[in-house]
């Protein structure tokens, strides 16, 4: 489950790190007393990027920049709230993250002085700038361990106490709460030499619900009434498919045919033209998504409502690949929908999986 950033801000407050002073609204303010940015609350990366972060320097500016976020679309999720936060006066950024390494079944920290910058990008052109600890679970992380990453990264004398603290601070928060990542991107050193947590990531394993009050979240009371089930992957091919037994297949055939899932989405028996435009901008709310593989077995599911949702989302995306098996009520007519509008589709699902790859790699 990821909690949007004023979430995991106020939670970052209870641990006591520092976060800029902030006001979370879904509506016009009544006044502002400092300039501010204003942030899109929305569950995907690249926001700024995609628009969703403004400046504003008063009252009428802020309202305005506000009034344009709202119900705007960021890469397929709607704008429900913005984060108001005071402008803060950078001097430098740094990231810190701590994610599980499941092979490992470690927690591994890490920290880079390239803040503000996407972690993966740093990872693939300058890995050597990614200062990692790996962490047993039934160990502390204790605040001697983050000192010695400051100082392997070259860190000033006078930042590594305070960076160390907040680093600590961030590890007991992910490890009372059942982190599965955890974010600090970047963390600010402003040019009154204080240090900020300017923005937050903090995704939590649901499977830990019994023990904490999750339903307090937004996010979580949006999958209780969710009309498809959703688990984030790392590869670049969104699997969707109707029935988990059947997505879960999807997933092993796209597999063996050379490609990474980038998710398990089943959208569920029943699903209509809706249903399936929303899923599909879900899986495709992730940056570096390459191809969809759609597995539809019709019953009560029409295959022809598929393939309208289907089209209403492809044109949207003219650089990923659709590749489709349909079978099952109204197969023809939902074939032809799909025909019509240039979608590739099969009749099996290896061929399906296999011609996805092909139009992949054949660019």
């Amino acid at each position: 489950m990821k909690l949007h950033e004023y979430e995991a801000k106020a939670i970052f407050k209870s641990y006591g790190i520092p976060v800029p002073n902030s006001k979370v609204t879904d509506k016009k303010v009544e006044n502002i007393d400092n300039p501010v940015v204003v942030k899109a609350q929305v569950l995907v990366g690249g926001r700024g990027k995609a628009g969703g972060i403004l400046f504003a320097n008063n009252t009428q500016e802020a309202n305005e920049k506000i009034e344009e976020l709202l119900n705007k679309d960021i890469k397929g999720e709607k704008v429900e709230k913005v984060l108001l936060e005071d402008m803060i006066n950078i001097a430098k950024e740094y990231y810190v993250g701590i994610v599980i390494d499941r092979n490992n079944k470690q927690a591994v920290v890490m920290f880079s002085t390239e803040g503000g910058v996407d972690i993966e990008q740093v990872a693939e052109k300058s890995p050597e700038k990614i200062i990692k600890y790996y962490v047993d679970f039934d160990k502390e992380f204790q605040p001697y361990m983050a000192r010695n990453m400051l100082i392997r990264a070259g860190i000033p004398s006078k930042e590594i106490s305070k960076i160390a603290t907040i680093i600590s601070k961030l590890y007991k928060a992910f490890e009372d709460m059942d982190g599965s990542l955890i974010e600090i991107n970047p963390l600010v050193v402003t040019k009154e030499e204080t240090i900020i947590a300017a923005d937050a990531v903090f995704n939590l394993d649901d499977d830990s619900y019994y023990k904490h009050d999750f339903a307090k979240f937004e996010e979580y009371s949006k999958q209780e009434k969710s009309e498809f089930a959703y688990v984030d992957l790392d590869g670049d091919i969104a699997v969707i498919g109707n029935g988990a037994g059947l997505t879960l297949a999807s997933m092993d055939i796209v597999k063996n045919s050379g490609g990474e899932p980038s998710c398990f989405l089943d959208v569920g028996g029943g699903s209509n033209s809706e249903t399936v435009q929303k899923a599909l901008r879900r899986a495709l709310s992730k940056e570096g998504i390459k191809g969809v593989f759609i597995n539809i077995l019709g019953g009560i599911t029409r295959c022809d409502e598929v393939s309208k949702g289907i089209v209403e989302v492809y044109k949207d995306y003219p650089n990923v690949k659709f590749a489709v098996r349909l079978m099952g009520t109204n197969e023809e007519e939902g074939r032809r929908i799909l025909n019509e509008n240039g979608i590739s589709f099969e009749t099996t699902m290896d061929n399906a999986a296999k011609k996805l790859m092909e139009i992949i790699q054949s660019e």
